[in-house]
């Protein structure tokens, strides 16, 4: 058994990918959508899909990570999905990760954790959504998860708060 990696184990790359993520989120926010990025990578290192939140058109189940669960489903092999990562800008929610999990993507690397977001939402005094916002882990506790990464929980956190109007 190998020992779980942290933030701290992450390569430039891995931060590459996560940047990414942020400038997806920042994308999803100046289109009128929530800053929500993710980015599926394959073992070899490739992007093989990205996406942004896209829920403003109504369909709340436009996460970007469901749709790279979709994506995976249809394109890839099951081995080609276990060895895949899926970098994102926020943890996953349940149903994202029970998604993930459904579809047997592999580690997700993510830039800021649920509970960081509830506690951001929770302080400006924004009620919790209709889903409890539990840890990848507590749904799909088979997948390792790492996150948050410190560099970047700021700049995610003024994206929530511009949303807001928070700034």
């Amino acid at each position: 058994m190998t020992t779980p990696r942290t933030p701290k184990d992450l390569t430039p790359a891995d931060h590459a990918f996560l940047r990414r993520c942020v400038e997806l989120a920042t994308e999803a926010l100046d289109d009128g959508d929530e800053p929500f990025g993710s980015v599926l990578v394959d073992a070899s290192g490739t992007v093989r899909f990205e996406d942004r939140n896209r829920i403003s058109g109504g369909d709340a189940t436009r996460h970007p990570e469901f749709e790279i669960a979709r994506w995976a489903a249809t394109n890839l092999t099951p081995e080609e999905r276990r060895t895949a990562v899926v970098y994102t800008s926020g943890e996953h929610c349940p149903m994202c990760s029970a998604a993930h999990a459904w579809v047997g993507l592999g580690r997700i690397v993510y830039a800021s954790s649920s509970a960081q977001l509830r506690a951001w939402l929770s302080g400006w005094g924004i009620p919790p959504g209709p889903v409890a916002a539990l840890s990848i882990n507590a749904i799909a506790p088979g997948i390792e998860a790492i996150g948050p990464v410190d560099e970047f929980v700021d700049e995610i956190r003024a994206l929530h708060a511009r949303q807001r109007g928070r700034t």
